[in-house]
């Protein structure tokens, strides 16, 4: 979906799926569950389909999987 079609300066509800997404509520970005920041919808690229949760990019999808206790443990 082009940014400017209709969907306004609003943020979109999307259902995240494997490899894909789904648009429930059109709008332009998401906000990412880590940072707060906006993603615009055409940026979006990492995410969880298990949280159904967007990430602004790869050190803020690490950060979430250590929060949910995701990653092993690595000891020394």
């Amino acid at each position: 979906m082009n940014r400017f079609e209709g969907s306004g300066n609003r943020e979109a509800k999307l259902r995240y799926l494997d490899a894909d997404f789904q648009i429930l509520s059109p709008g332009s970005y998401v906000v990412c569950a880590v940072t707060g920041k906006p993603i615009l919808i055409d940026e979006l690229r990492y995410w969880s389909v298990a949280r159904q949760e967007p990430y602004v990019d790869a050190a803020a999808s690490f950060e979430a999987e250590k929060r949910a206790g995701a990653l092993p443990v690595q000891t020394r």
